[in-house]
């Protein structure tokens, strides 16, 4: 997914940790009352809001090409050898 318009929103934290999705974010993810939404925190710190009634499909080309392929063979056996080391 790339998006050529970077948008801000705000809410704000309630005491009991409740907040309103803006309108522009729910509209974007297409977020209906009731639906599920799952927070992803990176390893840099930056949480991802993903809605739980995504389809599958509209994942593709979200992750970067692995970087180096590896057959059946070399995957069991870099798990075997990570549990001899154990």
């Amino acid at each position: 997914m790339s998006f050529k318009v970077r948008t801000m929103a705000t809410s704000t934290l309630t005491r009991k940790g409740q907040t309103t999705i803006p309108l522009t974010v729910r509209n974007h993810l297409k977020l209906r009352a009731g639906d599920k939404i799952e927070f992803v925190i990176e390893r840099d710190g930056k949480v991802i809001i993903v809605p739980k009634n995504v389809d599958i499909r509209e994942l593709a080309g979200m992750l970067s090409p692995a970087p180096r392929r590896l057959t059946i063979e070399q995957m069991d056996e870099a798990i075997r050898s990570r549990f001899r080391r154990s």
